[in-house]
């Protein structure tokens, strides 16, 4: 058994973040081989040995000492990952794709749903029937079925549609009119009032 860790391993320690001093306190507590690693086994015992040492850090050590192990990832990252997929209700749950969604509570539409249909859940329209700015087709969703444009708000449809006159491009409208201040608001509806006229 070597007493320490040859000069590659050294090296390549280095190289995945430890220091010196860390490289020093492997030593102190037994690990002088590559191999020592497989004694301890996985991140939690790594890091109640040396407390000190950076998580990532640590990730990567192991990453490289077991590589016949499934890979190194913290116990949180597999629950966000997982909580990511299942909801967080420890399932997972796949819908079809014409399951339809109400845009005001999330509630899923029963199968027998129309569009224009109120929800059952919260009483509103589960999917508003909107008007398009660019080609002034009407229907549900969040864009338009004849165009592909993307709805806009009912209150701010007069300006996107002035926005249109004045050049702006399809997909360039509703960015546009989010990042619109109340006050170019204000004046773009000056000139919807006075183009009305």
């Amino acid at each position: 058994m070597a007493a320490e860790f040859s000069t590659l391993e050294r090296n390549i320690l280095r190289a995945k973040g430890l220091s010196d001093d860390q490289l020093g306190r492997l030593n102190e507590l037994g690990i002088v081989g590559r191999n020592d690693f497989q004694t301890v086994g996985d991140l939690s015992t790594l890091l109640e040995l040396m407390p000190d040492l950076d998580l990532a850090v640590a990730v990567r050590l192991l990453e490289w000492a077991l590589p016949a192990a499934a890979p190194v990832v913290p116990v949180s990252a597999v629950k966000d990952s997982a909580d990511a997929l299942t909801g967080g209700e420890g399932r997972l749950m796949v819908d079809s794709s014409d399951s339809v969604y109400c845009v005001h509570c999330q509630f899923k539409q029963p199968k027998d749903y129309t569009p224009g249909d109120l929800c059952p859940n919260c009483g509103l329209q589960a999917e508003p029937i909107e008007t398009c700015y660019w080609c002034g087709s009407t229907g549900p969703g969040r864009f338009c079925r004849v165009c592909g444009a993307a709805f806009v708000s009912t209150a701010e449809l007069s300006l996107a549609v002035m926005l249109r006159r004045d050049g702006v491009a399809k997909d360039d409208i509703p960015p546009r009119l989010k990042l619109m201040g109340q006050s170019e608001k204000d004046a773009l509806w000056g000139r919807v009032r006075r183009a009305r006229m």
